[in-house]
Formats: C-alpha cells, sequence, structure tokens
C-alpha cells in the first residue's frame, strides 16, 4: 500500500512521554470540544499502577495521534484516542487501535468498552471494523455541544 493510507502503517507506536505533551495538547484542543488538560495527561504519566497507559504514533519524528487505555483487572477502558486533524484518515487511528487492544489482550483484558458521540460516525465505522459493539447509550453524556454518547464493547 502507497499514498496517504499508509501513512499510519508505517508509523511507530511508543508510550507517551512528558516532552510528547506539547504536541499531545495540540492534538486533543484542536480535536475535542472539552480538552483534557496538560495537568490530566501529566497525572496519568506519573501512575504507572493505576492501569493506565499511553501511547503516541509518530512518523518521521511528528507525533500524528495518541491513545489512552485504562486496564483494570480483565475490563479495559479506551479513555482517549485521537488523530491530528491533517493526519486523519491515513491509518494512525487504525495504528493505535490495533496497539491498544494487542496490548488489552497481553495484559489479560477480555472486554474493552469506550463511549464516542452519536454524531461520529467515522470513528464508530473504525471501532465496529474491530469487532466492538454498540452496547448501550450514555444519555446527554457530552457538552459543546450536548450529545449522547454510544457505550461499545469490544471483547476477545
Amino acid at each position: 500500500m502507497t499514498g496517504p493510507a499508509s501513512e499510519g502503517a508505517a508509523a511507530t507506536v511508543r508510550p507517551m512521554m512528558l516532552a510528547d505533551l506539547p504536541a499531545v495538547l495540540r492534538i486533543e484542543t484542536r480535536v475535542f470540544a472539552n480538552p483534557w488538560s496538560s495537568t490530566t495527561f501529566e497525572n496519568l504519566l506519573g501512575r504507572v499502577s493505576a492501569g493506565a497507559v499511553l501511547w503516541v504514533a509518530e512518523r518521521d519524528g511528528v507525533v500524528a495521534g495518541y491513545a489512552v487505555l485504562w486496564c483494570i483487572l480483565d475490563q479495559g477502558e479506551l479513555a482517549n484516542i485521537a488523530v491530528a486533524p491533517e493526519s486523519q484518515g491515513r491509518g494512525y487511528a487504525v495504528k493505535l487501535l490495533e496497539h491498544a487492544l494487542d496490548d488489552a489482550r497481553e495484559r489479560g483484558v477480555t472486554s474493552v468498552f469506550l463511549e464516542v458521540r452519536r454524531s461520529n460516525e467515522r470513528a464508530a465505522d473504525l471501532y465496529r471494523g474491530f469487532g466492538f459493539e454498540e452496547v448501550g447509550v450514555r444519555r446527554a453524556y457530552y457538552s459543546a455541544p450536548l450529545e449522547d454518547a454510544r457505550v461499545m464493547r469490544w471483547s476477545v
């Protein structure tokens, strides 16, 4: 495969570091209406035993996206996944999601949950492609704008 869609396939997924935060926060504030703060990321990065794992996808030294997964016993939650707007549709989300689910399996996780805006069909289609199923709705879960969340689950 060549072209834009192959960029993500050629990306490296590695653990997020404090030095990545400026790039991660630039993506976070451009992609989400209610972005996480620098302190949230710093706290997660500093809590090795909290079950949170954070990664970035980078190519040629540029962070194009990131993911955050929480694992507790046999359950996980994909808490956050985002790709810079200029890098969307190029395979980075696929690479990050593959990595997150592989890591979850290695940790003995049998189910991963996530929430996604009802209107975000592109993301919901990505998750369905990995075997996620819609298992519920959280009413008025998101603000700016107010919107329901689909609750989706992936199982081993």
